[in-house]
């Protein structure tokens, strides 16, 4: 995932907590919890297809759209539980060494699939050559660019971020993060501290975290355009809208 490598590299601790994954009593009480119809995305700092309850871990999440983000290496292995999402979306980062390995399996994954779900999105990370994007091009898959930042946080992107005309960050109003342990934060964007954490959900309810005064008070500063005053915000540049 985004960052992952140089974490592991430079901070071995750290990567630690994300080799852990979910347990699957929390999956069930979580999804006893969320409303029908909204976004569900599996996957936060990890590969989604190695979570050893894939097929029945998403089968809980019925009444939602469900969604992850995957390197797709293990596409042929895992075919018959990805065929629970109603959307997936591939990543592939620019100077890969293995991207061609990664493209094989999913052309050959697509063809397994034919027209059947999920609907597959090519995410390009960075800057790719052009036969790399002529090769995904030829897949017939929708395409999604995106700028690369800093991997400890969004920073020091490539290019200047979109900022919305309400002065809110669209991501802190709708795109809530829960981590393996049950940590609800504010949102999905890489936060080694907890700095965005509302609580945990092995203590509280989703919906009396996400209503929480906290929220509420983080909220109102990006109102009063004091982004600066929420500890995640404070050294974030992103603001809700992905750039390519």
């Amino acid at each position: 995932m985004c960052g992952r490598r140089k974490v592991e590299r430079e901070y071995p601790k750290l990567a630690d907590h994300y080799n852990k994954n979910i347990s699957f009593t929390l999956l069930e009480k979580i999804a006893k919890q969320l409303p029908a119809g909204i976004v569900i995305q599996f996957h936060s700092n990890g590969e989604p297809t190695l979570y050893p309850l894939l097929a029945d871990a998403l089968r809980l999440f019925s009444r939602q759209i469900k969604c992850f983000d995957t390197n797709g290496k293990l596409l042929l292995e895992k075919f018959h539980e990805v065929k629970f999402l109603d959307t997936m979306t591939v990543s592939t980062f620019e100077n890969d060494p293995e991207w061609e390995e990664q493209f094989y399996i999913l052309k050959k994954y697509l063809e397994w699939k034919g027209d059947k779900r999920p609907n597959v999105i090519i995410r390009l990370l960075g800057n790719m050559e052009k036969n790399r994007i002529e090769k995904y091009e030829s897949l017939n898959c929708l395409m999604v660019k995106r700028i690369l930042h800093s991997p400890m946080g969004s920073f020091e992107y490539k290019k200047e971020t979109v900022k919305p005309e309400t002065g809110i960050c669209l991501e802190m109003l709708n795109h809530p993060a829960i981590n393996v342990d049950g940590d609800l934060s504010i949102c999905v964007r890489f936060d080694p501290n907890g700095s965005g954490v509302l609580g945990n959900l092995n203590d509280n309810t989703f919906e009396e975290l996400w209503n929480s005064e906290k929220r509420k008070q983080w909220i109102e500063s990006h109102v009063r355009g004091n982004r600066k005053d929420v500890p995640l915000c404070s050294n974030c540049e992103f603001w809700g809208i992905p750039r390519g």
